[in-house]
């Protein structure tokens, strides 16, 4: 008897599937969100110079009122 070798090919397919319109989405709400950071912080730090510059939070309060009403 002979001895017979069979080899079997095999082929395997990875496909990998991204959704863009999700990538995009999420690149934006990266965006959105940076740009509500800064702007926050710009105010704090705008609130805190406001409150040195005029005395205190106090102090802050009655400038702002005074400018408002204008007395």
């Amino acid at each position: 008897m002979t001895a017979t070798n069979t080899i079997a090919k095999t082929r395997t397919n990875t496909r990998t599937s991204v959704d863009t319109r999700a990538e995009v989405s999420r690149g934006a709400m990266i965006s959105i969100n940076t740009a509500g950071a800064v702007i926050g912080m710009w105010a704090f730090a705008s609130l805190v110079g406001g409150m040195v510059a005029a005395g205190g939070p106090v102090a802050l309060v009655q400038a702002w009122f005074s400018a408002v009403v204008g007395m």
